[in-house]
């Protein structure tokens, strides 16, 4: 992010384990999400319109939200590619 010059509002360590519910309520405020798992690439809309599906996607094997979680604006980026966050950042 550095690289970038781009700041970093908030930081969450990973020692708070952010779960389900706290995977809904950061959906709720966005309108986009993009999930990235590796080359796996998915785009779920937030909002009212957020299905339990997306909520799934946000969440990894242990049940815990998965790092990074990123919000840009009213878009929410889940799980890294580099690809997406080139479209986002640069």
């Amino acid at each position: 992010m550095e690289a970038n010059n781009i700041s970093i509002a908030t930081t969450v360590p990973a020692s708070r384990k952010l779960q389900a519910n706290d995977a809904k309520e950061l959906l709720s405020k966005a309108k986009t999400m993009t999930v990235a798992k590796g080359k796996k690439v998915q785009q779920f809309k937030g909002g009212k319109s957020a299905t339990d599906e997306a909520v799934s996607a946000m969440l990894g094997s242990t049940g815990n939200l998965r790092a990074p979680t990123v919000v840009v604006g009213k878009t929410l980026l889940v799980g890294f590619n580099q690809a997406v966050f080139e479209e986002h950042f640069v």
